[in-house]
């Protein structure tokens, strides 16, 4: 986490490093695979033909249902109509007075009515003169009261219209013939038509709606295909239906997302293999220096403790870059225990007051006199107050504190105990604290302005505390500079839940 020190005994000249250009990185991973071959009916331009063809051909078939009824009802009305005019008529007839004239009359009518398929019933005195009329029709029409509407005649269900003539006389009409003969034929027939309509506007509609749905569909699966290839500058115009520009809007933020997520990447890479370059190239000048006899035995000493120093910088590197990689793996190595904060705090300041104190810094601790109770990993812990004090002391300048404090989490011991380390230095912009514990974010932020670390150090520690089952957030110290402060839990359960 921390910057290598400068040599202290004089190394070789370094050989200038030549700028290495910034290069896309390859997107990782097979080529995107083909899309699926059509196959007839599977497409959406079928799918919505199909659909639209038969919501046409249904449509029809509905309409035919609900209309033949309505004719039937219809004909079966005006039928009913009809034969109660017809009834009435011959009422009046059968009503004359004279007798002889009512019978002549009243056969010519019977004759005329029988040669229109309709039965005619005469009630004399309560009684019918033939037989096929039900009881009760009868014994209604003898009590002066008339009929109209379906009964049973002669077995069959007919239209029946009765009209009552004093003394218990009366006569009664009934027609059996279907009130539109060969209705349903003429129907089912003449479907043809509207059916072959039906199903060519279904046809017509299904291509332009397959077409304006599928258009939007291709426009995404397009853009999805060149995102897969590494353009990442490719957008999705947002068009209506709300459907279609939730889709367009959710491509476009992925494209953001994947070309920040790469540039940070990017720029990550590339700071790294430059802290890991800045070692490196202090041990092969150092080396190439003693190599070449230029060191002399009375240097050699102080030649290798900076060689040491800068071969231990480069291991904690590649430590932290394994630790970071392995961080959310399952098997990355933790050891949780019951822990003093206090005590912890405590030891850290037997190392760290003489390493501030060389460099005019003063270091101060914050600790109370009873134990502050935790459950985490000590080492870990240790690592990350470590890392954060490093990060302190690195940019603080002489003169201003730089403080480690431990406290409990609340009155209750259950609540955990808080780690905090302050520093007097230039600290963050609330745009700073944002992005702090991502990889590298301060580092390209800063780089050349202030001294800076290797960008790995705070999101190491930010996963560390949060495997812990912790929070860290970063803040403003009342010394002038940056709060760091770490949660830890007292609970075991909630680092088992935080794995």
């Amino acid at each position: 986490m921390a910057e290598p020190a400068p040599p202290a005994g004089g190394p070789a000249p370094e050989t200038p490093v030549p700028a290495q250009p910034t290069v896309a990185l390859p997107v990782i991973g097979a080529r995107p695979a083909p899309p699926p071959r059509r196959r007839p009916g599977r497409t959406l331009t079928a799918r919505a033909v199909l659909v639209t063809c038969a919501v046409a051909l249904v449509s029809v078939l509905v309409t035919a249902l609900v209309a033949v009824p309505l004719a039937v009802r219809g004909a079966e009305r005006r039928d009913q109509e009809a034969l109660a005019a017809q009834a009435r008529l011959a009422a009046d007839v059968l009503r004359v007075s004279r007798v002889r004239q009512r019978d002549a009359a009243g056969d010519r009518l019977i004759r005329q009515l029988r040669a229109q398929d309709i039965d005619v019933y005469v009630v004399r005195a309560g009684t019918v003169d033939r037989a096929g009329l039900p009881g009760q029709v009868v014994n209604r029409v003898a009590e002066g009261r008339n009929v109209s509407g379906r009964r049973l005649v002669a077995g069959e269900r007919a239209l029946v219209e009765g009209r009552a003539l004093p003394g218990g006389d009366g006569v009664v009409l009934s027609s059996t013939r279907p009130a539109i003969p060969g209705l349903w034929g003429r129907v089912l027939l003449s479907l043809w038509l509207p059916l072959l309509a039906g199903l060519a506007a279904g046809l017509a509609a299904g291509s332009l709606l397959a077409r304006r749905l599928a258009h939007p569909i291709r426009t995404a699966a397009t853009a999805a295909a060149r995102l897969s290839a590494g353009d990442r500058s490719v957008r999705v115009p947002v068009e209506p239906p709300d459907e279609v520009a939730e889709l367009a809007i959710a491509l476009n933020g992925l494209a953001a997302a994947l070309a920040t997520s790469e540039g940070r990447q990017r720029e990550f890479l590339l700071s790294v293999s430059h802290e890991l370059r800045t070692p490196l190239t202090a041990i092969r000048g150092y080396a190439e220096a003693l190599a070449d006899g230029v060191v002399g035995a009375d240097e050699a000493p102080d030649t290798g403790r900076t060689m040491l120093a800068e071969a231990e910088h480069l291991d904690r590197l590649v430590r932290d870059l394994l630790a970071l990689a392995r961080l959310e793996a399952a098997d990355f190595p933790l050891e949780p225990v019951a822990v003093d904060l206090a005590r912890l705090a405590a030891d850290a300041e037997r190392t760290w007051a003489d390493r501030c104190a060389a460099v005019g810094v003063p270091f101060r601790t914050e600790i109370p006199d009873r134990p502050v109770p935790a459950y985490t990993d000590p080492g870990r812990i240790r690592q990350v107050v470590d890392g954060l004090l490093e990060n302190a002391l690195r940019v603080v300048p002489p003169g201003a504190p730089v403080v480690l404090a431990a406290r409990p989490a609340g009155s209750d011991p259950a609540a955990g105990g808080v780690l905090e380390v302050r520093d007097g230095g230039p600290g963050f912009t609330d745009d700073d604290l944002a992005v702090a514990f991502e990889r590298g974010a301060l580092h390209q932020r800063y780089r050349g302005v202030r001294k800076v670390g290797s960008g790995l150090g705070l999101a190491l520690a930010a996963g560390l505390v949060r495997r812990l089952g912790g929070e860290i957030a970063a803040g403003h110290a009342p010394e002038g500079g940056a709060a760091f402060t770490v949660r830890l839990p007292a609970d075991p359960y909630l680092i088992r839940t935080s794995r």
